[in-house]
């Protein structure tokens, strides 16, 4: 590496002033701990999900899953060029999706149901038609959206004719679907997007990034409205509180977070039991549990107002890639390098 010159150095050390200024301001009015406030508050159960289906089908290691709003079917994304569409409830194969590119890092099932995307190392998101099939009987492709200078770490849908993306080139897109146009471009993080979580109210929405920060957006808005600071290393997955007014992180560093959007500030620490960095995270629909998929092949719990571990999921035999919680709460799935598909209850 390059020696900095003088002007970068002091630019840096401003920079790094003005977070201690920041950090210092928020420890001045956080006059008290969550687990202290609710320490006299009963103890949640410790969690008790069991594996219900065991979906067996990619060949290879499976990156990504997202639940449909529906709460019954799921889209997987694996390295072996397929994106499956599953029925959790019986455990069936719905649609089997070839893809152009393997390298598959982030999908998503619209709300409705009737579409999935999916992106990755092929610089591009694809979004395909669940409901209209192609000459060979899968999902019809209908948009390529291309023009990323960096690989495609996150996509969401904001409704059937809008999706959100992150990419490796620190950029936040919003495309318009029907006209195949980016609505929105612009420069996000220091480093590559990592992760998108969608607010319940789908108006705003957090990113986590390589550079070690959150940041709170609009919809409709190129300039964050807050940013989080509080990580040591990489941030690895996002996950907005169904209340809309917190989020959780889970990060390389080996710690999962929770960050209140009223107070500007962190409120939970989460560590686990062992010594592994997250890869994943999600909130139960109360909210009062945190889950973190984990490099050590588990999912961790968390009671989130007692700061408390509280269980952990073995069953997957290598590193637990993503995990989803659906919509109506009433399950959580999980994907691994072990090339299963977990769905939990």
């Amino acid at each position: 590496m390059p020696k900095d010159d003088p002007e970068t150095t002091a630019l840096k050390k401003e920079l790094t002033d003005l977070i201690a200024k920041v950090k210092a301001a928020q420890e001045k009015v956080a006059d008290a701990k969550l687990a202290e406030k609710c320490g006299d508050m009963g103890d949640v159960p410790k969690i008790r999900f069991v594996t219900k289906k065991t979906l067996k089908g990619h060949i290879n290691k499976v990156n990504s899953v997202h639940y449909s709003g529906d709460s019954r079917h799921c889209v997987t994304g694996s390295l072996d060029g397929k994106l499956i569409i599953w029925d959790t409830w019986s455990g069936n194969k719905v649609q089997v999706i070839p893809l152009r590119s393997a390298w598959v890092m982030s999908v998503a099932f619209a709300p409705s149901g009737n579409f999935v995307a999916c992106g990755g190392m092929d610089n591009m998101c694809t979004v395909y038609d669940v409901n209209n099939r192609d000459a060979t009987g899968a999902a019809k492709m209908v948009r390529e959206l291309a023009g990323y200078e960096g690989f495609l770490s996150s996509c969401r849908f904001l409704d059937d004719t809008h999706i959100l993306t992150g990419s490796g080139d620190m950029k936040i897109c919003v495309w318009d679907l029907e006209a195949g146009k980016r609505e929105m471009d612009f420069n996000a993080h220091a480093g590559d997007v990592v992760s998108i979580s969608l607010g319940p109210d789908m108006k705003t929405y957090v990113t986590g990034s390589v550079d070690r920060t959150c940041k709170l957006w609009d919809v409709r808005d190129e300039k964050a409205k807050q940013t989080f600071f509080g990580h040591d290393a990489d941030v690895n997955s996002v996950c907005y509180h169904p209340s809309g007014q917190a989020f959780a992180t889970a990060s390389e560093d080996k710690t999962a977070r929770l960050f209140d959007l009223r107070s500007d500030q962190q409120l939970g620490h989460y560590t686990p039991p062992g010594n592994s960095g997250f890869t994943s995270c999600a909130l139960s629909l109360s909210g009062r549990y945190l889950l973190a998929g984990s490099d050590d092949n588990a999912v961790h719990s968390w009671d989130t107002l007692k700061v408390v571990h509280t269980g952990t999921l073995n069953a997957h035999e290598n590193r637990v890639t993503s995990i989803s919680v659906a919509p109506n709460g009433i399950a959580m799935a999980s994907c691994s390098w072990d090339q299963s598909v977990r769905v939990w209850g």
